[in-house]
């Protein structure tokens, strides 16, 4: 998708950037610490102005290494120090992702410098030439730092918030996220219901009376993650090999396709991440060998691809729209909220052996699935990874 790009004045200017790979884009800005309303922090100080739990990498000059570190966790509203003082004056790099808990696709902050990280744990480590298996790659910002003592970054939305603003929409961005109602009338979320929705939480994860609003907002990221693994479309690598995978289904009264993400050995992605409503959905998933590229081996329907990182609407004309057309298999998701798709071995044909194309359904119900699935969660020790462009 395309990179959308916002400059804002705060301070000393440095250039804003957003990459969205779902429909909320984030905004970040750097600057300086000039705001005197803001306690003065020793060395290089992110803080998140977002509705989001955001996890956030950095990389810093190193003589000529660049060490690179992550996860660092921010609440909404929440400020923290990632590389302590004194600073080395110059290039400096930055990525963020919001948390996994949050509805909607996971939001990534990125620019075009190509740096390797632990997708699924904390790490510290020397940049290496290039990413091993261990590592996925992923696009960090560039930050100038001309101050060795103090520099501030923050991460933002669209529309800006002050941190205490953030941090109070933020908490009720989890309740819903955790599964409680708040509907929205003309003047906001009542907030009575926001009252009740927190004390309902509080009784029922059993927090103690004295439990600080640090210790409720970790507790709702907890829960909201824990219903996230219940519900959507769960794809997950069970071979020796990279595979590539990509999802269609209905959006409207049409179609949509949607991809790519690279699994490791034993890697997971939540591609969608809401209640499965529909009876069928699709998939392709390809997997990476020496000898080419092995494909599914129940053939598949026709949808549109890209060769990078696409959402595409409708699945006819493809190559007049400038696609590539690719075969996706059923599967079914009947009366299920959440579904785990497992790729074996055995559901891939021998490289050089193409698909089958198979007749489109006219309805939503159909073949047996193709490959092997199960109603589940999660694997909470499986990290998620997407492919970046």
């Amino acid at each position: 998708m395309a990179l959308a790009r916002l400059f804002t004045s705060r301070g000393a200017l440095i250039a804003l950037a957003a990459a969205a790979v779902s429909a909320t884009a984030l905004a970040f800005a750097g600057a300086a610490m000039a705001q005197q309303q803001q306690p003065r922090a020793n060395g290089w100080q992110i803080c998140n102005e977002t509705t989001f739990v955001i996890e956030a990498a950095t990389g810093r000059p190193d003589g000529r290494s660049i060490q690179v570190q992550g996860w660092t966790r921010l609440r909404p509203g929440e400020c923290r120090v990632a590389v302590g003082a004194p600073l080395a004056r110059g290039t400096h790099y930055l990525y963020a992702r919001t948390s996994s808990a949050h509805r909607g696709g996971r939001r990534q902050w990125a620019g075009d410098a190509r740096l390797c990280v632990d997708p699924g744990a904390s790490f510290q480590i020397v940049n290496p030439p290039r990413c091993t298996d261990d590592y996925e790659e992923r696009r960090f910002r560039r930050v100038q730092i001309n101050k060795r003592d103090s520099w501030r970054t923050s991460f933002s939305e669209a529309t800006p918030l002050s941190q205490s603003r953030a941090r109070q929409l933020g908490l009720q961005r989890l309740l819903e996220d955790a599964g409680y109602e708040l509907r929205e009338g003309r003047r906001g979320v009542d907030p009575r219901r926001i009252a009740q929705a927190i004390a309902q939480f509080r009784s029922s994860a059993r927090l103690a009376p004295s439990a600080s609003e640090d210790q409720l907002i970790d507790a709702l990221e907890t829960a909201a993650r824990r219903r996230a693994g219940q519900v959507g479309l769960t794809l997950c690598n069970r071979t020796r090999g990279r595979v590539w995978t990509a999802v269609a289904r209905r959006r409207g009264e049409g179609w949509e396709s949607r991809g790519w993400w690279a699994l490791a050995p034993g890697g997971c992605v939540r591609t969608i991440d809401e209640v499965l409503l529909q009876e069928v959905y699709y998939v392709h998933a390809s997997l990476d060998t020496e000898q080419g590229p092995r494909f599914l081996a129940a053939g598949g329907e026709p949808f549109c691809t890209s060769p990078a990182r696409f959402a595409i609407l409708g699945r006819e004309n493809c190559a007049a729209r400038y696609y590539q057309t690719t075969l996706f298999t059923r599967i079914g998701a009947r009366d299920r909220d959440g579904l785990v798709v497992d790729f074996e071995e055995r559901d891939f044909l021998e490289a050089g052996v193409a698909p089958r194309q198979l007749t489109p359904a006219a309805g939503d119900s159909g073949e047996s699935p193709a490959v092997t699935q199960r109603r589940g969660f999660d694997p909470p020790s499986a990290p998620t990874q997407s492919r970046e462009e």
